[in-house]
């Protein structure tokens, strides 16, 4: 008896425990009668399901039987399109609440909505957002930008697409975490100017999701690994909803996807994995670190089509050159696999930072290179820029056919060091490699005296 007694004096505390929050304050600008309403995950991130209660002084009230461990939440005003945001309208991530049991309480302001602020948005006017947008291979939903271009409405033309990452960080400045990229202005100006022009699709980022939704390995130290699934969602379901609903090119000759950081490399690993989809890859300040399985990964999926990749990084970016480093790694691992010169575009200024501002500024050159019209393919000749034997112990012997004066050769090692060059004007010049460790190298064919390069490829040394 005593037992049952104590088992339903445990079930009663259960029942009975409770987390109440308590929102103190909300924004000045809130609608007048506006109903408070809390999403999380003790309910399935329903944005219009738990509503609070008006208090006679003017808070909000509503009281959760949460279960033991992070109670992670929002506040809406009954839509994802309503949610808060910070006082000057950009994302916030979610709140978290470690719950021990019990009755405890914590009191909360909401600082704004996500999108409004005192300042007006920045985004032109044929920027607009799709809400609450499913994505059933996550079972979430997310905000999508979809940027048209200006002559959509008074034209029958089909545009090429391009997909991009972390999307409130694209076209409004309200909505960004520290700055625009200013995608629509730099698009327009592009238009106006008489180049190609694409619709471009941002996609927001998952908040305290976005580092497992942009990894596709997990970090020892950092978890992650949704990455996978992510690019699912991207592949399976928006680009059919987008190919359907927009005048698209829907080939993977005219589409591409981009990012910046972890969606740098989230993007790369969606251009790798599905080449049959995306024939191009606008990498900006790529995450190499997170995990070795991203060069892995090149090398047992290898090249299955014609790529481009503009890989960017900074060498002002935070905490050292390392993104530097890793993205000069990732160029030679594709060029190892086949990959050519032509296909990739790699720029490493040294004043860029890992910031919105740095992004913003090369997008336009990015953008511009991705979508040329020309694929020029002279390294891809072996009768006009060859070497053999590959790999090779001793010596490396060079053959072309470019007929230009004072060609010169460098060898760059893995770090984009030059570790090797010379001075030649025949057809055929064999070169000494005793010196160089084992490993992969590119080798470099320059047109002395403008500095231009003629080709590209990599070669193996093996061991001596």
């Amino acid at each position: 008896m005593r037992y049952l007694y104590l088992f339903l004096l445990l079930v009663s505390q259960q029942i009975s425990a409770q987390l109440t929050l308590n929102v103190t304050s909300i924004p000045s600008n809130t609608p007048v009668g506006s109903t408070i309403y809390v999403a999380g995950n003790f309910n399935n991130w329903n944005p219009q399901k738990d509503t609070l209660t008006k208090l006679s002084n003017g808070s909000f009230q509503i009281k959760i039987a949460a279960s033991i461990g992070t109670v992670e939440y929002k506040f809406t005003r009954g839509s994802w399109a309503t949610v808060e945001g910070s006082a000057q309208g950009g994302f916030v991530p979610n709140r978290k609440y470690v719950y021990n049991g019990g009755n405890v309480s914590t009191n909360l302001t909401i600082e704004g909505c996500q999108g409004q602020s005192g300042n007006a948005s920045t985004a032109t006017a044929n920027v607009t957002q799709i809400l609450n947008f499913d994505m059933p291979q996550l079972n979430k939903k997310r905000r999508i930008w979809v940027y048209l271009p200006t002559d959509y409405t008074t034209s029958t033309a089909s545009y090429p697409v391009l997909y991009l990452q972390d999307g409130q960080n694209l076209f409004d400045k309200t909505t960004s975490f520290s700055g625009e990229w200013k995608v629509d202005e730099a698009m327009n100006e592009l238009i106006k100017n008489g180049e190609t022009s694409a619709i471009v699709v941002g996609i927001d980022n998952g908040g305290s999701d976005r580092i497992a939704e942009y990894t596709p390995w997990m970090n020892p130290k950092y978890g992650g690994g949704a990455g996978k699934t992510y690019m699912k969602f991207i592949v399976e379901t928006l680009k059919p909803y987008i190919d359907k609903q927009y005048r698209t090119l829907s080939d993977r000759e005219n589409t591409a996807i981009g990012g910046s950081s972890l969606g740098g490399l989230e993007s790369f690993y969606g251009a790798m994995e599905y080449q049959n989809i995306f024939s191009k890859g606008m990498i900006f300040s790529p995450s190499f670190w997170w995990n070795t399985n991203c060069f892995q990964h090149v090398i047992d999926t290898g090249k299955k089509a014609n790529m481009r990749f503009y890989l960017l990084a900074g060498g002002n970016e935070e905490p050292d050159d390392d993104v530097i480093t890793q993205a000069k790694k990732m160029e030679n691992t594709l060029l190892s696999k086949g990959f050519s010169a032509n296909e990739i575009k790699a720029y490493y200024p040294e004043y860029g930072q890992h910031n919105e501002a740095f992004w913003s500024n090369e997008f336009k050159a990015a953008y511009q290179w991705l979508f040329q019209k020309t694929t020029a393919t002279l390294e891809n000749s072996a009768s006009v820029f060859d070497f053999f034997p590959n790999p090779a112990n001793d010596s490396l012997t060079i053959t072309h056919d470019f007929g230009v004066d004072n060609l010169m050769f460098q060898i760059i090692n893995i770090n984009g060091q030059v570790v090797g060059n010379q001075v030649f004007m025949s057809k055929k010049e064999t070169i000494n490699i005793q010196h160089l460790p084992k490993g992969t190298y590119k080798i470099l064919l320059i047109k002395a005296d403008t500095k231009s390069i003629l080709g590209q490829k990599s070669f193996i040394k093996a061991d001596n």
